[in-house]
């Protein structure tokens, strides 16, 4: 696992510890229930352990959200819940 997620409730945002080989880029895709994205964010991980907030996500309607990472040929995905 190269991501953990502090927390799978989020209101307008969520933290993410990333960790791996730095100079790999993190792409992450928030899909709703339908399979629609949402919400798409690219990053250059400059270290081997790393924070990154997920931010702009108050705008999204309540309920369950898909969250698809992947970092080179990794890739993960966890679910997640909009709450008010």
């Amino acid at each position: 696992m190269f991501a953990k997620i502090k927390s799978l409730v989020f209101i307008d945002a969520f933290q993410l510890e990333l960790s791996g080989p730095k100079g790999n880029c993190l792409r992450g895709v928030l899909k709703d229930d339908k399979g629609s994205i949402c919400s798409t964010i690219e990053k250059d991980i400059a270290a081997d352990k790393e924070q990154l907030t997920w931010t702009g996500l108050s705008e999204l309607p309540y309920g369950r959200y898909t969250l698809e990472l992947s970092q080179g040929e990794d890739e993960m995905k966890m679910n997640l819940v909009k709450r008010v």
